[in-house]
């Protein structure tokens, strides 16, 4: 059944096959808006017009434009009608003219992303930004628009003490805390400082960032990974000649676990022995979901402990707001490091003071660790029922899971995920250092955070989909438990 319409100046040929009309037509409209037949902003038939035109049931056209609402390939507004989504265009699927990369990423911005590392830039909390954007600058010292305090205004540092001490248990004073434009810009500052002191050496967890292992390179460091075993990352020996040891304690990244209490206790007494810093990355110390969450390192040894921390994953990047909480004397060499001016934004700064000490800061992460939380449950039911091979792990923490794969199918994973456009990571090569002895793994980190909730049950059906597919996964079953793992989670059983 072809038929062409011309309402409202559109003017497409659909031809709905399938097993069923509505699923035909949700098919064709689909494939008329992603081969770019339908673009972004053009304003569809009103679904009585278009049932009259196909021949077909209204209730049909409405099924199939919802359908396609949920999915984010269309938008429907009282008023404004059904009109194409605004997307960025899908990454090519893999073919002749070149692969898509193995770590997910193309040339072009997926129609799905489960990529981990950001939050749900949708549910940034806009008006109560606004409001205190509005006391922050009504109620601010002229002298806050010079050029401030290097290690960032004070109203800030004061805020972060006392949510960071009540929050995270981290032992600190307003003295101690240096703002900073995000992980990188304090990782980057702590590199040339510990260069500038002599070092040459700092130990690195095996699995972690590229990112953050160049950025110790470009300081002038070399980076030395740690052994990862069942419990986790292994900090009991540490290199000979490390000056510091960077960490994800509280929800080891990528892998999932929290570091293990007798690691802890070896790392701090390593520190104490030898001098040495201990680089605390807290990037998401703030979701726990199956208790209280893990409280920072910092805590146990504030005069060895550098803590860092973020609102780019609580709140979003794109502020470029971090802090470090450093051991007493460092916070004057760091500032000197830094350049002896402020970096960061005045009013960003006094706007975020003023968010957290109102309480709204509390409301959105309070209300944010629940949407994440229905959303891990509800992609760790889907992949029990669709996906059972697959096995999930880190999941008590964190906008992120680990998805241990069949061995040799994590690049046809991602490729397949990508022809479809979702996007996906792989575990290897860009988490797994390149002088890590643990053997390579097949699997997946997947960033649950990242997608609008008008997009989430597209990706999660994209993900499941390919996840089922036995010409993608292979009929190979996962190897037997091994490090990072955990026991299914009472979620998986849940309909």
């Amino acid at each position: 059944m072809g038929r062409t319409w011309a309402t409202l100046g559109v003017d497409l040929h659909l031809e709905p096959a399938g097993p069923g009309l509505r699923r035909g037509l949700t098919d064709a409209l689909r494939e008329a808006v992603r081969g770019g037949r339908l673009v972004p902003g053009t304003r569809l038939p009103s679904s009585r017009s278009l049932a009259a035109d196909l021949g077909i049931a209204r209730n049909t056209v409405a099924d199939a434009y919802a359908d396609l609402v949920a999915e984010g390939w269309l938008t429907a507004r009282q008023g404004s009608g059904t009109r194409v989504a605004t997307r960025e265009p899908e990454p090519s699927p893999p073919g002749r003219h070149g692969a898509a990369p193995a770590t997910g990423t193309t040339a072009h911005h997926p129609v799905y992303d489960l990529r981990a590392g950001r939050p749900d830039l949708s549910a940034f909390p806009r008006a109560e930004w606004l409001r205190a954007a509005r006391r922050a600058l009504t109620s601010a010292p002229n002298e806050a628009f010079g050029y401030g305090d290097p290690r960032g205004r004070v109203e800030l540092r004061t805020a972060l003490a006392a949510y960071l001490a009540r929050a995270r248990g981290v032992r600190a004073d307003p003295e101690r805390i240096v703002i900073c434009a995000g992980f990188a810009h304090g990782l980057s500052l702590l590199g040339r400082l510990l260069r500038a002191r002599g070092a040459d050496t700092v130990a690195v967890e095996s699995y972690g960032l590229d990112e953050h292992w160049r950025l110790l390179t470009t300081a002038g460091l070399r980076t030395r990974p740690l052994p990862f075993d069942r419990l986790g990352t292994d900090t009991r020996e540490v290199p000979r000649g490390a000056a510091a040891v960077l960490l994800t304690p509280a929800h080891q990244f990528p892998m999932g676990a929290p570091l293990h209490h007798d690691r802890r206790a070896a790392v701090v007494g390593w520190a104490r022995r030898t001098g040495g810093l201990v680089l605390e990355d807290d990037y998401d110390g703030e979701f726990r979901y199956d208790r209280r969450p893990v409280g920072a390192l910092q805590g146990l040894a504030p005069d060895e402990v550098v803590h860092l921390g973020t609102a780019s994953k609580s709140l979003a990047p794109g502020l470029r707001l971090g802090w470090m909480v450093l051991p007493p004397g460092l916070a004057r060499e760091v500032t000197a490091v830094k350049g002896g001016v402020d970096s960061c934004g005045a009013l960003d700064q006094l706007t975020l003071a003023e968010f957290i000490t109102s309480g709204a800061y509390d409301r959105h992460v309070r209300a944010s660790r629940s949407r994440y939380r229905r959303r891990r449950d509800a992609l760790v039911a889907a992949l029990a029922e669709r996906a059972p091979d697959i096995r999930v792990t880190g999941i008590a923490a964190g906008l992120h899971m680990l998805l241990r794969l069949p061995t040799g199918t994590q690049h046809r994973v991602i490729h397949a995920a990508a022809a479809r456009g979702l996007a996906l990571e792989g575990l290897t090569p860009r988490h797994r250092h390149p002088d890590a002895v643990t053997a390579p793994l097949d699997a997946l980190v997947l960033g649950y955070g990242t997608p609008a909730d008008h997009a989430w049950s597209g990706a999660l059906d994209i993900l499941c989909t390919v996840l089922s597919d036995p010409a993608v996964t292979g009929a190979e079953r996962i190897p037997g438990t091994d490090s990072g793992t955990a026991a299914p989670h009472p979620m998986a059983k849940r309909r």
